[in-house]
């Protein structure tokens, strides 16, 4: 046999293999997503309101409390998060902010339009009062309802919480992990290139999508490994989710000072020292003008707590209860 034809032979394998390997991955993908978008589409009810129609997902049964998701989320996030808040005797109303699932992006989709949708849910559901959690990019949403609709909310948690911090100008109150902005750009338009972003740089997705240090979750217990790997898988299917992220996108780059004096509601704030969005100033900034706010915060852990699941639910359902 010439060189020639083995290096032929040789080409010709390495382009079967390739095939193959590709083939396969493209298969695994289409068997996840196909997964993913049964899941949200069975798990939830759309709502009818003047604010227009409003996703959501009902549990539990005790003290009425909105669970207000963060970016990327949806009432399925909602839920992942609040299925011990459940066991610990509270009734949860997860819903999915504008632009997300199956909660359209109307005209005005700014946070106090927001707020006043998730008054709207409210009054569809025959909910008078509830309690408001609201994680990252919820947070502001969740801050307007108890300034909009202050006889409503009975208490405030405010989690991570994407949120207005003294700034020099025209420098965001959140801060961006590297690769964050090319992430958007590229593997966040599109379900398939964040399911190869998933597998292929995962440390890399953990530090700038979820704000978290890699180290922080590759030392963690396997039950907050298993969590962690949970919220990246549901974050599919990201083309649902996509205005809903580009809405918060504009709304987290220019936030505004609101009138955090005025809430008078108790109000409960969470963070972590190494977040790396930052939402540790902005969680400090926050309780200190908020009155009587409690702080809560951990050394550790990023913008999804890691190693902290526990503690924060417990401190939740104390608060609340």
């Amino acid at each position: 046999m010439t060189e020639a034809r083995i290096r032929r032979n040789a080409l010709t394998l390495v382009v079967l293999l390739v095939a193959g390997a590709t083939g396969l991955a493209y298969t695994a993908y289409r068997r996840d997503i196909t997964q993913a978008r049964e899941r949200v589409a069975t798990g939830s009810l759309v709502v009818q309101t003047p604010c227009g129609p409003i996703e959501y997902a009902a549990a539990g049964n005790g003290k009425p409390v909105l669970v207000v998701h963060g970016a990327g989320g949806g009432y399925d996030q909602g839920l992942d998060f609040a299925r011990h808040l459940i066991d610990g005797g509270l009734r949860v109303i997860a819903m999915s902010r504008f632009g997300y699932l199956r909660t359209p992006l109307p005209g005005d989709s700014s946070a106090a339009a927001q707020a006043d949708a998730h008054a709207c849910l409210l009054d569809a559901l025959g909910i008078r009062h509830a309690a408001v959690i609201g994680a990252s990019a919820g947070a502001p949403s969740s801050m307007q309802f108890a300034l909009r609709h202050p006889r409503r909310c009975t208490a405030l948690i405010l989690l991570v919480p994407a949120a207005y911090v003294p700034r020099p100008a025209g420098v965001s109150p959140l801060k961006m992990p590297a690769g964050t902005a090319f992430l958007f750009d590229t593997a966040l338009k599109s379900d398939f290139l964040f399911w190869v972003a998933m597998k292929l740089a995962r440390q890399t997705v953990i530090r700038a999508i979820l704000a978290t240090p890699p180290a922080v979750v590759e030392s963690a217990p396997a039950d907050e490994q298993a969590r962690i790997a949970q919220v990246l898988d549901h974050v599919l299917p990201i083309s649902s989710r996509r205005l809903g992220l580009e809405n918060d996108g504009a709304i987290v780059s220019s936030l505004p000072r609101y009138d955090l004096e005025r809430i008078g509601v108790p109000t409960l704030v969470m963070s972590t020292a190494d977040d790396l969005f930052g939402t540790f100033d902005t969680a400090l900034y926050t309780a200190e003008h908020i009155p009587r706010a409690r702080l809560v915060s951990y050394p550790s852990g990023g913008h999804i707590w890691v190693g902290h699941q526990k503690e924060v639910v417990s401190e939740i359902i104390a608060f609340l209860k």
